[in-house]
C-alpha cells in the first residue's frame, strides 16, 4: 500500500538522522513500541534557543504522556474528531488512533510530528494527521475539534494562558478536552484562564510509579458551561 511505503520510507529516514531507540510502554492489556530520539540533550541547537527558547522536550516519553495514553486508550473513539497539542513523538497520539478517534496531532517541531506519524503506524493505529502549531500564532480551524487533549505542556509560565486559548480555540461547543499535568509552574495560570473561558473543570489525580521514578499526575477534564 501506498500509506505503508510512504511511512517505512519516513521511519528509514528518521533512523539515518537521529540515533533512534524504542522504548517499551507498558499498559495493563497491552504493551507499545515507541521510537524516539535517544537523547534530547543531542538535539538541543544553541542559535533556535537563542530565537525562542526552544528546547527539544518533545524527545522524551514524560510521566504525564503514559497517564494520558493509558486513559486515551480505553476510551470509546468511535471516530470522533481528536486533536493533541504538542503531541512529541506520539505516544498519546497512538493511543487515540488505536481507540478510534480521527487524531490530528499537532506540535512545534516538525522532526515530532514525523515520529508520531511513524509511531501510530508502526503500532497499527489508524494514520493520523499532522500539524504545525505554533501558540503564540493560532488561527481559527475551518473546523473544530470533537475532543482537545495535551500532556506536560504547562512547562513554562507563559504558556497557561497560550494552552487555555487553544484549548477555546479548537474545541467544539459540546466537546471536551482533557490535559494531564505533574503541577508545572504555569497550571495555576492555565485554571484561571480556562475558567475564565466559561469551562467547567474537574480534577482527577492519579499516582505514576516507574522504578525511582513517583509522581502524581492530575487529570484536567473541561467542558463549557
Amino acid at each position: 500500500m501506498k500509506h505503508d511505503s510512504e511511512l517505512k520510507a519516513l521511519d528509514a529516514s528518521l533512523r539515518r538522522r537521529f540515533r533512534v531507540i524504542e522504548t517499551p510502554v507498558r499498559f495493563p492489556d497491552r504493551t507499545l513500541s515507541i521510537s524516539h530520539p535517544a537523547s534530547a540533550e543531542d538535539l538541543i541547537d544553541e542559535r533556535e534557543f537563542e530565537r525562542d527558547e526552544r528546547l527539544p522536550y518533545w524527545a522524551e516519553l514524560w510521566p504525564s504522556a503514559r497517564v494520558l495514553g493509558e486513559h486515551v486508550l480505553h476510551a470509546n473513539g468511535g471516530g470522533q474528531t481528536l486533536l493533541e497539542l504538542g503531541c512529541g513523538a506520539g505516544l498519546v497520539a497512538t493511543c487515540a488512533s488505536l481507540a478510534g478517534f480521527n487524531v490530528t496531532a499537532t506540535d512545534y517541531y516538525e522532526d515530532a510530528l514525523a515520529f508520531a506519524r511513524v509511531n501510530a503506524w508502526r503500532n497499527g493505529g489508524q494514520p493520523i494527521h499532522t500539524r504545525a502549531v505554533d501558540w503564540r500564532a493560532l488561527r481559527a480551524p475551518a473546523k473544530k475539534f470533537d475532543v482537545v487533549i495535551a500532556s506536560d505542556v504547562l512547562y513554562e509560565r507563559p504558556y497557561g494562558p497560550l494552552v487555555a486559548q487553544a484549548i477555546d480555540l479548537f474545541l467544539a461547543p459540546d466537546g471536551y478536552a482533557i490535559l494531564a499535568d505533574p503541577g508545572r509552574v504555569a497550571r495555576e495560570e492555565f485554571l484561571t484562564d480556562i475558567g475564565t473561558r466559561g469551562f467547567q473543570v474537574s480534577a482527577t489525580k492519579l499516582p505514576y510509579r516507574d522504578g525511582a521514578v513517583r509522581q502524581t499526575i492530575t487529570l484536567y477534564r473541561m467542558q463549557r458551561d
